[in-house]
């Protein structure tokens, strides 16, 4: 084990105790910051109350120590002061967004303990802002009172679009997020305190399909942002997905939390959409649809500026009870490249890896280097899903997307290269434990499945391991996998499933050790 320092600003520091489990710790144990004592059963942990500008030693017994300075700060700008009640009643919008803006660079914006209404709140460049322990900023449900982002605006030359709002891959007009980043570059949002959308059957996941005005808000969306850190939060009950970051770079999430019922509609945890140096550590979701969604557009955006999600890393993370645990897609016109999941604990999810794509998403939609290393999945209904035939859009059960039959090749045709899955233990699982599908005239190119265990529940469930046509109800299946170039089986283990443990069709070579 070795204590290691991952993130700091000017009141807390992160730090990880490395080989020490996933997510939680093996057991509980101590860290000392200088004469105080925090107790802790995560690997990843964060220490807040310290003081600005200050070195302080942070150790662990038998993990080594640490000499950490905290990073400068100029001046704390409590939103009190500025005229926000934080009595749950009245509307602390325009109190908050003023302290916002009159924050200088290098400073904080201190949101202290009570609950502060309001609607969409807009950042700036080079603040931090920090919710305090029982600080909550609790949204409005009211439609009418929430700005509106065009989807797209014509330019002066009639050649061009300012793109602002988003949904589900496409520019549309939607309302702002409760937290609105646009163009803000140098961002951190930290504390212990919670950012709740107040979503619910009655206002935001009434009729989710249909639009209303616009379409919903994200609770965070980052639009064309850069170096934003999101530390140490709670947001919970969001309108749709939580956490949209849009065409933005250099991110980080670290130790938070996203809560949403598991029965809320498209109330995704973290969808970054065409964003390049992801990095998501200790985070823990729970969520009504896919705990991470990576997307890169629908059609048009993609098409038109062909912006993958890339170098992206996820870390000490805990999934439960969403669709997909990690998802892929099914909006990735762009592609996504570069991913790699590790060292984390999947539990009671749909799927563990869910690959969505299907024909016309067009010929920039290439995933490539996807890799899932030492992971633990507990009563995970189906491990491995890749699914080219994904059923979305209304043209989703047409014969064109549907037909399991080689189709010509053209610049409607996505592309799924090098998928790896390495040193991975999936317990108590129910319907299959991977189902691989590539499409006919556009074969995965790799798959490799190394040092994989996989058994099923003592009373599994019967479910679809796919949402594709033909992938009849079953469960204790093992690894049915087609259409791919080069399929590796190394030290596969499959105890339980009714069949054989690998059923594999129009495979080009299947290395097996």
């Amino acid at each position: 084990m070795e204590l290691k320092l991952v993130a700091k600003t000017s009141r807390s520091i992160v730090v990880e105790l490395t080989q020490s489990g996933k997510y939680y710790a093996d057991k509980e144990y101590d860290i000392k910051v200088n004469d105080r004592t925090v107790r802790t059963d995560k690997v990843v942990t964060s220490i807040f109350g310290l003081l600005p500008d200050t070195e302080y030693s942070v150790s662990v017994e038998g993990a080594g120590e640490l000499k950490v300075k905290t990073d400068y700060e100029y001046v704390t700008l409590n939103v009190r002061d500025f005229g926000a009640y934080g009595d749950g009643e009245h509307n602390d919008t325009n109190a908050i967004q003023c302290a916002i803006m009159a924050c200088p660079k290098d400073s904080r914006i201190l949101v202290p303990e009570g609950t502060y209404k309001i609607t969409s709140l807009f950042l700036k460049s080079d603040i931090t802002i920090e919710l305090a322990k029982g600080a909550v900023l609790s949204a409005y449900t009211d439609r009418t009172m929430f700005p509106i982002l065009p989807g797209l605006i014509e330019n002066y030359d009639e050649n061009d679009y300012y793109n602002l709002g988003s949904w589900e891959g496409n520019p549309m007009d939607t309302f702002s997020g409760i937290i609105c980043g646009i163009n803000a570059k140098n961002v951190v949002i930290t504390g212990e305190g919670t950012i709740d959308g107040c979503a619910d059957f009655d206002n935001w996941w009434h009729n989710p399909k249909i639009r209303n005005i616009a379409w919903r808000p994200r609770l965070v969306f980052l639009n064309h942002c850069e170096n934003v850190m999101l530390h140490g939060i709670t947001v919970k009950n969001s309108p749709s997905w939580t956490l949209h970051p849009y065409f933005s770079n250099d991110l980080r999430f670290i130790d938070i939390k996203i809560l949403n019922p598991f029965n809320s509609h498209n109330t995704d945890g973290l969808d970054p959409e065409s964003c390049t140096n992801v990095e998501v550590l200790g985070v823990y979701i729970s969520v009504g649809d896919d705990c991470i969604a990576i997307k890169s557009g629908k059609i048009y955006m993609g098409k038109k500026l062909k912006l993958a999600t890339s170098n992206m890393t996820i870390r000490q993370c805990c999934m439960r009870d969403g669709h997909g645990a990690i998802t892929v897609g099914s909006e990735i016109a762009a592609g996504v490249n570069n991913v790699k999941i590790k060292e984390c604990l999947f539990m009671n999810t749909d799927r563990g890896l869910r690959v969505k794509t299907r024909r016309g998403r067009g010929e920039d939609s290439v995933l490539d280097n996807i890799v899932f290393e030492d992971i633990k999945m507990d009563n995970v209904m189906t491990p491995f899903v890749v699914n080219s035939f994904y059923f979305c859009d209304p043209d989703g059960k047409t014969d064109y997307v549907a037909s399991k039959e080689p189709l010509p090749v053209d610049d409607r045709t996505p592309a799924i290269k090098r998928l790896a899955f390495k040193n991975i233990d999936a317990v108590n699982c129910h319907v299959a434990g991977a189902y691989i599908y590539g499409l006919p005239e556009s074969k995965i190119e790799e798959a490799v499945f190394e040092n994989i265990n996989i058994s099923y529940a003592d009373e599994p469930k019967s479910g679809v391991a796919a949402m594709m046509l033909g992938c009849d109800e079953a469960c204790r299946q093992g690894i049915i996998a087609n259409n791919i170039k080069h399929l590796v089986l190394t030290n596969v283990n499959v105890d339980g499933c009714e069949g054989e443990a690998v059923v594999a069709g129009n495979i080009d070579e299947i290395t097996r050790n």
